[in-house]
């Protein structure tokens, strides 16, 4: 059983930045490709970056330049950058492997983007 969870979502100003965290725990995390997925009201869960076992690296073309992804396979974490934060980048922010355990989503952590 994989456990993951996620922190470092709060309410930021359009232009501003945040960074995610994600605590994985239960699989033997270097094997996996990571990603972080969001998911807004009414929307469906979308994946906005990844980070594969193997060092490359795919951003969803809404996130793309603004967003950096990056994992350290010594503390079982991925993490998430987001810089130039749009009202549109509100949602909760999920980490999971690609393609998702379906089993394993955590909470997951809001991301507010408003003035």
């Amino acid at each position: 059983q994989v456990q993951l969870v996620e922190s470092g979502g709060g309410l930021v100003q359009p232009g501003g930045s945040l960074r995610l965290s994600c605590e994985v725990s239960g699989g033997i995390f270097r094997i996996y490709d990571m990603g972080w997925y969001r998911q807004a009201p009414g929307k469906q869960r979308e994946l906005v970056a990844m980070y594969t076992n193997l060092g490359r690296i795919n951003y969803a073309d809404s996130v793309k330049d603004r967003f950096t992804i990056s994992r350290d396979n010594a503390k079982n974490a991925v993490y998430l950058r987001m810089n130039s934060l749009k009202p549109e980048d509100t949602a909760v922010y999920y980490c999971n492997s690609d393609p998702p355990n379906v089993g394993s989503w955590g909470q997951g952590t809001q991301v507010t983007v408003s003035s």
